[in-house]
């Protein structure tokens, strides 16, 4: 989850913006909680996906 859509409770303003103490400290909690695949769009996902599938394709008519 990211935290550019998060309205803030206390100021009502984005949390990516950080206005206060508030959207600043769940702001760095959303950074903490992300792992390292919290980037990938779902574009890259399926690029990738299709890469592997193609290296896939490629090792098997090797071996054949």
């Amino acid at each position: 989850m990211t935290c550019d859509h998060l309205v803030c409770a206390n100021c009502n303003g984005r949390v990516s913006e950080g206005r206060c103490r508030v959207c600043r400290a769940n702001r760095a909690r959303l950074q903490q909680e992300q792992g390292p695949f919290a980037a990938l769009t779902p574009a890259t996902l399926i690029a990738l996906l299709v890469g592997l599938l193609a290296v896939a394709l490629i090792a098997k008519q090797a071996l054949a």
